[in-house]
């Protein structure tokens, strides 16, 4: 994740000490970390969005993890000392012991969040979540009425993702919105930040796209498409943070998105430039991310370096403890994933700016190339700007 309202604008935030390496609790180095685990409990969905990774429907999938299988599972990554899970899906909440999951969790000490459609959260709903001490809810929505509507393939899903987030309010339950970036929604951004704002919505995640399941190339932004939508996020964060309004704004899944930031700042303020680029080295991009910051559990208990790279599994827990297999060197792509830079080719391997980038998203490499240490074709910067020699 990048930060956008801590690295444009400077505003101190909650997750310093994990993403920057600065605060109470901060870690020697990010590779240090333990990984946030992302835990697919459950394929079955409600929706058919467009660019489901995990390719869900409204049907019931066999072979998930039982609820006792699922305990040992939040045993043992609470004593590896995991700094957060988060159960997805699928829709998570269609999941009937989703409630004693959260509140099992809690009891060891995890951190939980939940991300979801929202279309399911109810008044009842909204008031469970919150009396279990869940620590985010992170509701899809991309796109405003018709726009979102046909991204999920179902009329209404707008309207009952809206009272999913003003029931989550209401009971005082800390609610963020998360979007995918694809042709289809890029021009409904302005209005989805007019949205934050009314709504009083604390934290917004902006992913890019990754071509995993249903999620496809075609509805990918081309590069100056992609710069448009991050100069659209960047001033309504930063007119946020200038009107004084506390909102936690991030984009997910490009790192090459701290160099664009960099070289912004480095045209407007050259020495703040300069510290925030010590963060972002500090965090090290993409290079500390899969296998190493982020971990996959999916619904038959498969353990994947991230939710997106479903077609590597490196082990599964019902034979042998996710620390174990998380641990285990022995693995050859933890172990390269975990020292990727050295085998990074093309202009990921030549970019000036490894450092801060990292190589980006190694899943979609592996996607569109069949080689996880190809370029990352989501990379919108020019080879200029990130110092390859042009022929």
């Amino acid at each position: 994740m990048v930060n956008i309202t801590k690295l444009f604008c400077g505003a101190d935030q909650p997750a310093d000490a994990l993403r920057y390496g600065h605060g109470a609790g901060a870690p020697k180095s990010a590779a240090e970390r333990r990984p946030i685990v992302v835990w697919n409990i459950t394929r079955t969905c409600n929706l058919r969005c467009v660019h489901c990774y995990s390719d869900s429907y409204a049907k019931s999938y066999p072979g998930e993890l039982t609820n006792a299988e699922a305990h040992g599972v939040l045993d043992d990554i609470a004593a590896f000392k995991v700094p957060a899970v988060l159960f997805s899906g699928g829709e998570p909440l269609v999941r009937p012991d989703l409630l004693d999951l959260i509140s099992y969790a809690v009891s060891k000490g995890l951190r939980v969040t939940l991300s979801t459609n929202g279309t399911l959260i109810d008044e009842a709903v909204a008031a469970k979540l919150k009396a279990n001490n869940l620590t985010y809810v992170g509701i899809s929505l991309d796109g405003i009425g018709p726009t979102n509507d046909h991204f999920r393939g179902v009329e209404g899903a707008f309207d009952r993702a809206v009272h999913g987030f003003r029931n989550c309010m209401a009971v005082g339950q800390k609610v963020g919105l998360r979007l995918t970036l694809t042709r289809r929604n890029c021009q409904d951004l302005h209005q989805i930040f007019d949205f934050i704002e009314k709504e009083g919505i604390q934290r917004a995640c902006f992913y890019h796209l990754v071509y995993s399941g249903r999620g496809s190339a075609a509805d990918e932004l081309k590069p100056d498409e992609v710069r448009r939508a991050m100069d659209t996020i960047l001033e309504r964060t930063e007119d946020f943070h200038r009107h004084g309004l506390n909102k936690e704004i991030l984009t997910v899944d490009n790192h090459c998105d701290n160099v664009y930031i960099y070289l912004k700042l480095c045209q407007r303020n050259p020495e703040f430039a300069d510290k925030v680029y010590q963060w972002m080295k500090w965090n090290g991009g993409g290079a500390n991310s899969s296998g190493v910051g982020i971990s996959n559990i999916d619904t038959q208990g498969n353990v994947h370096p991230d939710q997106f790279w479903q077609t590597a599994t490196l082990g599964n827990v019902r034979e042998r403890p996710f620390s174990q297999i998380w641990t285990d060197n022995s693995i050859t792509l933890l172990r390269h994933l975990r020292n990727r830079r050295p085998l990074l080719k093309g202009r990921c391997g030549a970019c000036r700016f490894q450092e801060i980038c990292g190589g980006s998203f190694r899943v979609r490499a592996a996607q569109v190339h069949g080689d996880p240490w190809a370029p990352d074709p989501a990379c919108y910067l020019t080879d200029e700007e990130i110092g390859v020699a042009v022929s």
